[in-house]
């Protein structure tokens, strides 16, 4: 047992102590994700293994960890989600969709459409089926695009969102069915790939033999190790990554206000995306004075990915096992339902969409709506090994107008809120409405061409 007892559970020391149980807990991850064959395999991250093995220690496994800690990490996931969102406009230069739009624009209406159907169905089953017969919160819906296309992260941040809605289900919820998208994208995709290899489907990859899951190396050798950051500030004026801080704290603090200013008008409103809105006003403003020079992506990414490794350990290692007992049937028919709806979608979208190399551009974007990057890219590289079609160069380029809004972003963050506020069938209409509009632009624009 920790001598936690011996630590007042108010002082700097005790977060101080906790977090170093975290960097213990993720240095182990990363043994394990470099030495473990099966993590490797299917993607699965240190910082997810690292919360699993928390989740294992703690209270509701074998009880070496302090439930005072425990609970104390759930704490973080709803500030740290903050410090990723605040930056994620700085430093961004948005393509010209007019010059890459037959490229985008069939990415856009499959992520979007994608993100409508993972929105309207759990709302709508939410309401017909889920609440006269099991009588779940009205934000029950919103756990599923939450957690399959915003990821652990995403789950994570939004703990202290549901927290501040009076339901504190929501937050372990959101994180198990983070975990399933993940196995759903991985899986299923994988069973996918091998479908389409053998009906033909795939441009690159011709038979089964030829599929292999492209494992680069965990530890790169000095010779392979590309430059994470750059250093834009002189060091006698301030270390590069405390000026990017600092840039952050500003955008934090602009969402603050804006948050405080718009909360009367939309009772909930979680921080994280008023500080990306924050980090937005940032950029506009220094993009025109010479400290424009000063900014890096990498940097901020960096600070990004900090944050998120924290975010997802703590998340994972503080979840309510009894809340998920408690669910599992309510939880595991939005689970089924979603998955099969999901992969039937691939095949009905897909070639309608993208035409000419249909299957890799949907496969990337499936593995977006049900895991993450990773597993997006993972799923491309396995049938596109070589990157021959365009469907990484469209993915990439259509994340400007993706991240900021849905699998994560400003939309995710308030579908709680919106459930809460005009309950889940209205929600759920509304999204299965603009899922036909879509559609209908699809078809309009000619992005949506017959098959034989």
């Amino acid at each position: 047992m920790f001598p936690t007892e011996k630590i007042q559970s108010s002082s700097m020391e005790t977060i101080l102590f906790y977090c170093a149980v975290l960097g213990i807990l993720l240095f182990i991850g990363v043994v394990l994700r470099v030495k473990v064959k099966f993590f490797k395999k299917f993607f699965i991250s240190a910082s997810l293994i690292a919360g699993t093995l928390g989740l294992l220690l703690g209270q509701y496994g074998l009880g070496v960890l302090p439930a005072e800690m425990t609970e104390s990490w759930g704490a973080l996931p709803g500030a740290l989600i903050t410090v990723v969102f605040a930056p994620m406009l700085m430093g961004v230069s948005i393509p010209n969709p007019k010059k890459m739009g037959r490229l985008i624009v069939p990415h856009l209406l499959f992520g979007y459409m994608g993100e409508c159907i993972q929105i309207a169905l759990p709302f709508i089953i939410t309401g017909l089926v889920l609440i006269p017969v099991w009588n779940v919160n009205e934000m029950f819906g919103s756990i599923v695009e939450i957690g399959w296309s915003g990821g652990h992260g995403t789950a994570g941040g939004m703990v202290d969102v549901y927290n501040r809605l009076d339901w504190s289900d929501g937050g372990p919820l959101g994180l198990t069915s983070a975990t399933v998208g993940l196995l759903v994208g991985i899986i299923v995709g994988m069973v996918i790939i091998n479908y389409g290899v053998r009906k033909g489907y795939t441009s690159v990859i011709k038979n089964v033999q030829e599929l292999n899951v492209n494992q680069s190396e965990d530890i790169l050798p000095r010779a392979k190790q590309p430059s994470g950051s750059a250093v834009t500030m002189n060091k006698d004026v301030v270390e590069s990554l405390a000026f990017h801080g600092s840039l952050i704290s500003i955008a934090i603090l602009i969402g603050w206000v804006l948050q405080k200013l718009l909360g009367g008008l939309v009772p909930g409103l979680p921080l994280f995306p008023m500080a990306m809105v924050g980090g937005l006003v940032v950029q506009l403003v220094i993009s025109k004075t010479k400290f424009a020079e000063a900014i890096d992506t990498g940097c901020l990414h960096r600070i990004q990915g900090l944050a998120l490794e924290f975010l997802i350990m703590a998340a994972i290692a503080s979840i309510k096992i009894p809340v998920v007992i408690e669910y599992a049937f309510p939880l595991s028919i939005l689970m089924v339902v979603m998955t099969l709806v999901m992969v039937w979608y691939f095949f009905w979208a897909g070639p309608r969409l993208f035409g000419k190399d249909w299957f890799e551009h949907a496969i990337v974007n499936y593995g977006s709506l049900t895991g993450v990057t990773a597993v997006a890219l993972m799923l491309l590289r396995t049938v596109d090994p070589e990157m021959k079609t365009e469907a990484g160069t469209g993915y990439a380029l259509r994340a400007p107008f993706i991240s900021p809004i849905i699998g994560g972003g400003l939309l995710t963050s308030i579908l709680p809120v919106m459930a809460h506020n005009y309950g889940s069938l209205n929600v759920g209409v509304v999204f299965l409405i603009l899922l036909f509009v879509l559609y209908i632009l699809a078809r309009r624009l000619g992005f949506w061409t017959r098959t034989t």
